[in-house]
This record gives C-alpha cells, structure tokens and sequence, in this order.
C-alpha cells in the first residue's frame, strides 16, 4: 500500500451489511489517524440519494471541500428487451475529491483508493470531482452500462 493507510474492520463491516444485509443505503468514509475509518451511514429508510449528496458535500478544519469514500447501493428499473422492467440494484465505490479539495488530501485520498479498489473486486468503481460527475443521471448511465439488454 503506496500511502500505508490502513483499511479499517469497519469498513468491511460496512461492506457486508450493504451488500449482504441490505441494513444501510450507503456508507461514507475518512482518512484518519492512517486508517480508512466510517464516517456516517445513510439508513434506508430515512435516506436517498439527495441525503447522500449531502453527506458528501463536507468542508475539512480549512474550510476546503473533503474528500471523502463511499459505497452507495443504487437501486433503479430496469427494462430488458422483451421482458417485464424489474428493479435492480448495483454496489457502486466512489472515490470523491473535489476539485476545490487541499492538494495534500487528494494526493492522500488518491493514493490510498487502491486498497479500497483491491479489498471490494467486483465492486463498480466511480471517480469525481464536481458534484456534475455524481449527479444521479450520470451515475445512472454509468451503471446502466454494465446491463445486457
């Protein structure tokens, strides 16, 4: 691991009870202390993706937009050629960096992604750095692309 950030048990807890357990909408994450760490959960019921976006959109002590890591279980209808629609769900990892971000964090949040990225294969894998890159249109086609019609 390039920047020796840790993944923390928490994490993979987080993983599971999304993917697995379907308890949370999302998870978001931090760096802190060397270690990838839960920040906030986005409950099912109370949560969408507006609330998501919001989580998402925190300044760090210098008043800089955060960088931040996610997994957020999407949910949306899917229509098969000849087949009746059915709602689908995909896992998607983020890496978020906001342009706007301090330059250290992005290098930190950048480095560190990849043990992300290698602990969760499979996991669909989104990139951004302005809020026009997760707008939920966006994240939709990037997800849609994946199905076989």
């Amino acid at each position: 691991m390039a920047s020796g950030v840790k993944l923390s048990d928490g994490v993979k807890h987080a993983y599971d009870d999304i993917k697995k357990h379907s308890k949370y909408l999302y998870a978001i994450f931090i760096i802190k202390d060397g270690e990838i760490v839960v920040e906030k959960y986005g409950e099912k019921d109370k949560g969408n993706y507006e609330s998501f976006l919001k989580d998402l959109a925190v300044k760090d002590e210098n008043g800089k937009d955060a960088c931040r890591y996610a997994f957020y279980d999407y949910e949306y209808q899917f229509n098969p050629q000849g087949g009746d629609s059915v709602m689908r769900s995909k896992l998607f990892l983020l890496n978020w960096c906001p342009e706007t971000s301090a330059i250290r964090n992005k290098m930190l949040y950048a480095s560190s992604f990849d043990s992300l990225k290698r602990a969760f294969e499979g996991v669909k894998i989104l990139q951004a750095n302005d809020f026009s890159d997760i707008e939920k249109d966006a994240v939709e086609k990037e997800l849609r692309a994946l199905d076989r019609t």
